[in-house]
């Protein structure tokens, strides 16, 4: 096989060419960041305009899911900026991910779905971001793989 067939990560960045695994999982981790904004988003303007039983609670709890937003949102900027800090920030947001779908599955309410949802866009986040082709576009080395 030739490099050209297989090219090094500092060819595929002069080329431009960025892996579709790549830009995939950088967009779920994106749709993540933008769903803890609008969440949070909500909770805050409810817990303000409306009558909640705890306005403090609400408040705290949007301001909370906003600022959570930006670990996914800059690690879905780095992510197709090809960077490969980014890798960490994305697989730490959907392992946080996956007990939330569970609460939310177990929830006997309209949750269910939402926890259906979350669960598939976690688990294929993570799937994404551990293929080869994602980890080789992002320059990671495996252990006993170091530059001499």
């Amino acid at each position: 096989m030739s490099s050209e067939q297989n090219p090094t990560p500092e060819a595929a960045e002069e080329a431009g060419v960025r892996p579709g695994r790549l830009t995939a999982a950088a967009a779920l981790a994106a749709l993540e960041g933008l769903a803890l904004v609008a969440g949070g988003a909500w909770m805050l303007v409810g817990g303000l305009t409306g009558h909640p039983d705890d306005r403090t609670s609400a408040v705290t709890g949007g301001v909370t899911l906003i600022v959570l937003a930006l670990l996914p949102l800059l690690a879905a900027r780095g992510l197709l900026a090809r960077r490969g800090w980014s890798r960490g920030p994305a697989i730490v947001t959907q392992i946080m991910a996956l007990p939330v779908a569970y609460n939310m599955l177990t929830a006997d309410s309209v949750a269910i779905p939402a926890g259906i949802a979350l669960a598939v866009v976690a688990v294929t986040a993570l799937v994404l971001l551990v293929n080869p082709a994602t980890t080789q576009a992002l320059g990671i080395r495996g252990p006993g793989s170091a530059r001499k």
